[in-house]
């Protein structure tokens, strides 16, 4: 069972930080004017984005190993829905993104405010899908 608790701490980890983001970060940085909020977003996103990918990564990996070792399926589950933040990030958040990181900070204004308040309404799916990853091995943690 240690993969399985090695995949929940990874999990948990992931929840944790998108969690900060999403109800700490995002709200506090929509207080600063159009330009510093910009500026502020894009090495956020870029720090965020290298510790996040990685251990959406590990727990899908040690999630699926856990399965494998020992059949339980919120394992398998858990697995899913961990790395499912991956597919969400390349297909629904990833314009927003690439809008937001091509947007020089001089031109910052309501429409790089708007994108920004729409990168933290789509960025919470991805903390709700880490949430419920961790549900799934704990789960399967406690009741093996």
């Amino acid at each position: 069972m240690v993969f399985g608790l090695l995949a929940l701490i990874a999990s948990a980890m992931f929840t944790g930080a998108a969690f900060y983001v999403n109800f700490a970060e995002q709200p506090a940085r929509l207080t600063l004017n159009d330009r510093a909020l910009l500026t502020e977003w894009k090495p956020s996103y870029k720090r965020g984005a290298a510790m996040q990918a990685p251990l959406a990564l590990i727990g899908f990996v040690l999630g699926m190993l856990a399965w494998w070792r020992i059949e339980h399926i919120g394992c398998l589950i858990g697995a899913i829905l961990i790395i499912a933040p991956w597919p969400w990030t390349l297909i629904v958040i990833r314009p927003t993104n690439n809008a937001l990181l091509a947007t020089d900070p001089g031109k910052a204004g309501p429409p790089s405010r708007a994108l920004i308040v729409r990168w933290g309404v789509i960025h919470a799916v991805r903390t709700a899908l880490g949430g419920l990853a961790t549900a799934a091995f704990f789960w399967a943690c406690v009741s093996y």
